[in-house]
């Protein structure tokens, strides 16, 4: 699968266009890919050669195109708007040129509160700035949280060290494996209680976990797309018959896994790598927006959850989550692009 640093390592990023919105779901990806060099090598979009196609990538209905000059692909991306032919269902494609300042104006606000009880808070950030120079980072707020801005691939990079730390301190401490067993062994006796028929759904009803256990790590989001968006996740829990403990702590979940006694300890490690696989392909395909309410009126907190409501079912792999102050949705690159601008033309406004 092609992804950003494949484009930048072959030394043509100056001479390529991002294309979203591709029609996925009526042509293969060979048929897309030919279908994207051949509409943009058509004189009608007065385009020059296009010397390659990148397509899958890892953002479902996104490709990259490369041209042979430099001067066309900034004069493809100045229209940003094309629409395809009829037999390719009129879709709308959303251009962009391809260069590292798109990615300069990533910007984030970390809660770091969840590492306050296990390390010093200044030390992270001070490790963090010398593993990512790239990165600025704001002062460290009172309550824990931290503002970061630079390139989409530093980011990325600030978050796997961040899961990577979380998974390391979390593995340390045996504390939270210990509680989940605690409350697999008073949620079988309740169980039991209720009824004497031992032949329930044995993530509910089981009379013992097994001594082994398995921790892992997830970025917060990831792991909200991957429950309730993926129906994978809940049934090989059910498959395997594997008790989950689940806690979320800002950006970080952390899961616990354990198997019932007489069930093979095995499944528990085989789960875990599944979900680790599962977790890893999404941390690449998805992306996150976000409606601020800040000090604006309650209408319009109304309105932007009216409309989020209203695009729901067009919109049916876009995981949507409505807090007090904001409302998120996430989704592939193309969904949430798409997603973010119907709301905001649903409420009346401009989209920036």
């Amino acid at each position: 699968m092609a992804s950003f640093s494949n484009v930048q390592e072959c030394e043509a990023y100056e001479r390529a266009v991002i294309v979203a919105g591709l029609p996925v779901d009526l042509f293969s990806d060979q048929q897309l890919a030919m279908l994207v060099k051949s509409y943009f090598q058509d004189v009608k979009t007065e385009a020059g050669e296009v010397e390659g196609v990148i397509y899958p990538t890892r953002t479902k209905g996104v490709a990259y195109v490369i041209f042979k000059e430099k001067k066309v692909a900034k004069d493809v991306a100045r229209q940003k708007k094309y629409h395809l032919a009829k037999t390719a269902g009129y879709a709308e494609l959303t251009v962009s040129y391809f260069s590292e300042k798109v990615f300069n104006s990533v910007k984030a606000t970390l809660d770091l509160s969840v590492f306050r009880s296990r390390i010093v808070l200044e030390s992270l950030i001070m490790d963090l700035k010398k593993k990512i120079p790239n990165l600025s980072f704001s002062p460290l707020e009172p309550n824990g949280t931290v503002t970061v801005k630079g390139s989409f691939l530093a980011t990325k990079r600030l978050s796997e060290s961040l899961l990577s730390k979380a998974s390391s301190l979390f593995e340390k401490n045996k504390h939270f494996i210990s509680e989940a067993r605690e409350w697999s062994r008073q949620s079988s006796q309740r169980s039991l209680q209720r009824s004497d028929n031992l032949m329930q759904t044995p993530r509910t009803s089981v009379p013992e976990t097994s001594k082994r256990g398995e921790v892992l790590v997830l970025d917060t989001d990831v792991f909200l797309y991957l429950k309730h968006k993926y129906g994978v996740y809940e049934t090989t829990l059910n498959q395997y018959h594997i008790l989950s403990r689940e806690r979320v702590d800002g950006e970080v979940t952390t899961i616990c896994l354990n198997a019932p006694v007489g069930f093979q300890p095995s499944n528990v490690q085989h789960v875990r790598e599944l979900i680790e696989q599962w977790s890893q392909a999404l941390s690449f395909e998805l992306r996150k927006e976000s409606f601020i309410f800040g000090e604006k009126k309650n209408s319009t907190k109304r309105n932007i959850e009216w409309a989020c409501d209203q695009l729901r079912t067009r919109y049916s792999k876009v995981l949507i989550n409505y807090y007090r102050t904001h409302v998120d949705i996430i989704g592939s690159s193309s969904d949430t692009y798409h997603f973010k601008n119907e709301v905001m033309k649903l409420v009346g406004r401009k989209v920036s």
